[in-house]
C-alpha cells in the first residue's frame, strides 16, 4: 500500500518549479529463455509525479536507489524529455527551451564533473565565463566571492585531475554558480566527502541561499545534508512522491529512530536515561535508540553526566529504512 503524500499546500502561480503528472518510461531489451531475439519492454522510471517549489526554497529530494531521483533532475534540466505530464522551470519548458534555461539554472552531479580534467581550475572558470557570456565585472565579483567561501584560493592554478574529491566538488559548485542561476540542482554533492568537506559545503550553501535567495533542490542519501539545509523534503519511491513535508514529520510518520552509540570506560548495566532505550550491549559499548524527530542533546547530556563515557556517536537512519518504516506505518 502506498502511503498518501502529505505536505505543504501548492505554491500556486509563484512556484518557480512546477511538476504536474510527470512520467518517464524507457524501452529496454531483455533476453528471454527460449527466444533468439531480445524482447522489448517498457520500464517506468517516473510516474504520476507532481510537486511545486517556490523561489528561495531549499528542498531535499530523497529516495532509495532507482527511485527516479536522477531521472527527475534530468527532466527538470532538459536532458531528458518527459513521456507524459509537463514540467516548467521559471515558466520555461526545459526540453524545448534548453539554451534559455541553461542561463537560469546550475547543476552539479556528484558522480561527474563539469570541469576540464587537464586544465587548471582557473582556466575552467574562465571558459565558463565565455560560454555563459558573463559580464567581466560580474564574473570577477562572483569568482572572488565563491573562491573565498569555498576555500579554493590556493587551488586555482592546480589541474582539476590533481584536486582531491572535496576540492573538485567545491570547484564544481563554484562553476555551477558563476552565472548567478536562480535554481541549483545538486545530485549527491557530498558523496565520498570527508566530514570537514561536507561541513564546508553545507555552510556555503546556507550562505548562498541566505544572501542570494538561490533555490536549491538536493538529492542525497545523507540525511545530515537534509537536516542541515532543508526545511522541506520530498520522498520519491518507484517513480512517484510518497511524502512531501518536513523531515521531522517524515520521521514521525514512519516511526524511524536514531541511534546513540555510547562507549563507556568500563562495562555497566544498561544505561537508563529519559527519552532513550537500550537496544544492544557489547562489553562497554551500548546502543540506545530514540525517536528521529527528537533532539539528541538532552540524551547526550544525561548520559555524560551520569556515566563515565569514553566516546559516543550518533547513527542516522538510512533513507531505505525511513521509507520502509513509512510503508509499514501506511500499511
Amino acid at each position: 500500500m502506498t502511503p498518501t503524500a502529505q505536505g505543504p499546500a501548492p505554491h500556486g502561480p509563484a512556484a518557480l518549479i512546477e511538476v504536474v503528472d510527470l512520467e518517464r518510461t524507457f524501452d529496454v531489451r531483455r533476453r528471454v529463455e527460449g527466444r533468439r531475439r531480445r524482447v522489448r519492454e517498457s520500464v517506468v522510471a517516473v510516474r504520476d509525479l507532481s510537486f511545486e517549489v517556490a523561489a528561495g526554497e531549499m528542498v531535499g529530494y530523497i529516495g532509495p536507489n532507482g527511485a527516479g531521483k536522477s531521472t527527475t533532475i534530468k527532466m527538470l534540466t532538459g536532458i531528458l524529455v518527459p513521456t507524459g505530464g509537463h514540467v516548467r522551470v521559471g515558466g520555461l519548458d526545459p526540453s524545448r527551451d534548453r539554451v534559455e534555461l541553461a542561463r537560469r539554472i546550475g547543476v552539479v552531479f556528484g558522480q561527474r564533473s563539469t570541469l576540464w580534467w587537464d586544465l587548471p581550475l582557473r582556466d575552467s572558470f574562465d571558459l565558463l565565463q565565455k560560454m555563459y557570456r558573463i559580464p567581466p565585472q560580474r564574473y570577477r565579483a562572483n569568482l572572488d566571492r565563491f573562491v573565498e567561501l569555498l576555500d579554493l584560493g590556493d587551488r586555482l592554478d592546480t589541474p582539476v585531475r590533481q584536486l582531491s574529491l572535496g576540492q573538485r566538488m567545491r570547484g564544481d559548485i563554484a562553476a555551477a554558480l558563476l552565472h548567478d542561476p536562480e535554481v541549483l540542482y545538486l545530485d549527491e554533492p557530498t558523496i565520498g566527502l570527508d566530514v570537514v568537506s561536507k561541513s564546508r559545503l553545507r555552510e556555503f550553501l546556507r550562505a548562498l541561499n541566505g544572501e542570494r535567495g538561490t533555490t536549491l533542490l538536493l538529492t542525497t542519501h545523507d540525511l545530515q545534508d537534509i537536516e542541515a539545509l532543508c526545511d522541506r523534503v520530498i520522498v520519491i519511491d518507484r517513480g512517484t512522491a510518497v511524502y512531501d513535508g518536513s523531515l521531522g514529520g517524515l520521521h514521525a510518520r514512519g516511526g524511524s529512530t536514531r541511534t546513540l552509540v555510547v562507549d563507556l570506560v568500563d562495562e555497566a548495566a544498561p544505561i537508563d536515561v529519559p527519552g532513550a532505550t537500550v537496544r544492544r550491549i557489547e562489553g562497554p559499548r551500548q546502543w540506545l535508540s530514540f525517536p528521529s524527530d527528537a533532539s539528541a542533546a538532552p540524551i547526550v547530556a544525561a548520559v555524560a553526566s551520569a556515566y563515565d563515557v569514553a566516546d559516543l556517536s550518533i547513527q542516522e537512519p538510512a533513507i531505505e529504512d525511513v521509507i520502509r518504516d513509512l510503508y509499514s506505518r501506511g500499511a
